[in-house]
């Protein structure tokens, strides 16, 4: 005798039987749970994204020195990604590496009602004369951190460590979206394929929001 005592096997299988009705109730339970839990996923992404603006309008400045619109590549580069977005550029403009200039002419354009988005190229570096940051950041009423943060975790993938030099950066300002991108053709289109149209409906959204 090992102490233990023996079981009628039918007894076995009754208590086998209510085990498996346990595990079918529990698995009953958790499909529901899991059909629960995606209905509520879905609700819950259908309300996230309720007040996003399905068409903006962008304003454009490219801020250099040594360019014209003529030859503006990067400002081509965003036009072209806004408009193939079904968004529309309602206004453009370039302004020499000059700190009022580019606040005189940011502030024009999130003044208009038609301007949901502003995208500026330009000035983010780090030499004496880049302060398109600078002329900006000071009218943010709210600074998008993750931007800038995101914008040079992807651009580590193309140019590496150099990286450190680039200032991009966005804010709302006057419940405007503003972007501020380096001036390369390649910077911009990774900006603003990646980032900028993916998230600027949700942005202004919620940006134009009363409360």
């Amino acid at each position: 005798m090992n102490g233990h005592e023996e079981r009628d096997p039918e007894d076995a299988a009754a208590d086998g039987g209510e085990a498996d009705r346990g595990r079918d109730h529990h698995d009953d339970k958790n499909d529901h749970d899991q059909g629960h839990d995606h209905d509520h996923d879905h609700a819950h992404d259908h309300d996230h994204h309720s007040h996003d603006v399905s068409e903006l309008g962008f304003a454009l400045l490219t801020v250099s020195s040594s360019r014209s619109l003529v030859d503006d590549a990067a400002g081509d580069a965003v036009a072209e990604l806004v408009e193939a977005a079904d968004h529309t550029v309602v206004d453009r403009d370039l302004v020499p590496d000059s700190y009022d200039d580019i606040q005189q002419v940011v502030e024009g354009f999130v003044e208009r009602d038609d301007v949901d988005c502003v995208v500026t190229t330009g000035g983010t570096g780090v030499t004496p004369d880049d302060v398109t940051v600078e002329a900006v950041e000071g009218m943010f009423d709210k600074q998008l951190p993750g931007f800038g943060e995101l914008f040079r975790t992807l651009s580590y993938e193309e140019i590496g460590t150099k990286v450190v030099a680039t200032r991009a950066t966005a804010g709302v300002v006057d419940g405007a979206a503003v972007f501020c991108l380096p001036g390369s053709e390649n910077a911009v289109r990774l900006g603003t394929e990646e980032i900028v149209l993916p998230e600027a409906p949700h942005l202004v959204g919620l940006a134009g929001r009363d409360g």
